[in-house]
């Protein structure tokens, strides 16, 4: 990826993650945002250092896109969308579970260091319909997480056209567009592999420290 400047996150963007949680189905994209120094981009046999002492720490993969122009509105993606990477929202989940509980914001649990794991990006335009693109996480050679870009809540133009009116939206930016169901709490260890379509964009081994 380029460099990074906004970390733009989008919760509860599918339906079946949001009953596995027992959350409400948002009307509007909710967001929430990661520091920029959060961002590792994984590679082959890279290990990651995660926190071993703040609790369950929860995987969340997510198909993110980086913007390659300012947004504009009524503009077609081509224009404005640069690449298309795979990434971890990683959370830390009883963490996040006490903040919300006292009715405190979330970033300690979700922008603590390597929070936001992502491959290396392919460019938007070689997806063909990014409305039917498939990706899935795999642990330990196992299928953990599978999504759609179909089951989407809220599609890529409108997260845009929202994330624009709410905050702006620059070249560079990037944004976190959500996880379906079967997120999980990750160990020691854990070799992780992402995959868009039926390649891999990227692994990495997971060492809790």
């Amino acid at each position: 990826m380029e460099s990074i400047g906004n970390v733009f996150c989008v919760g509860r963007n599918y339906q079946a993650h949001i009953e596995e949680l027992n959350n409400q189905r948002p009307k509007e994209p909710v967001w929430f945002m990661k520091p920029s120094h959060s961002v590792v981009v994984c590679g082959q046999d890279q290990r990651i250092i995660l926190p071993k002492d703040q609790g369950e720490i929860h995987y969340e993969v997510e198909l993110v896109i980086q913007m390659k122009a300012d947004y504009l509105p009524n503009q077609p993606l081509e224009t404005l969308v640069g690449t298309v990477a795979l990434g971890l929202d990683l959370t830390l989940r009883d963490l996040q579970s006490q903040l919300k509980a006292k009715g405190l914001p979330w970033l300690r649990s979700k922008g603590f260091k390597n929070s936001a794991v992502l491959t290396e990006g392919v460019p938007y335009s070689s997806l063909g319909d990014f409305g039917e693109t498939n990706f899935q996480l795999r642990i330990n050679d196992q299928i953990v997480q599978r999504g759609n870009t179909q089951l989407m809540i809220f599609n890529l133009e409108e997260l845009l056209a929202n994330c624009w009116e709410q905050f702006d939206l620059k070249a560079g930016d990037i944004i976190f567009t959500g996880t379906p169901a079967g997120v999980g709490g990750l160990t020691d260890g854990d070799k992780i592999s992402m995959y868009l379509n039926d390649g891999c964009l990227g692994e990495c081994v997971i060492s809790l420290k």
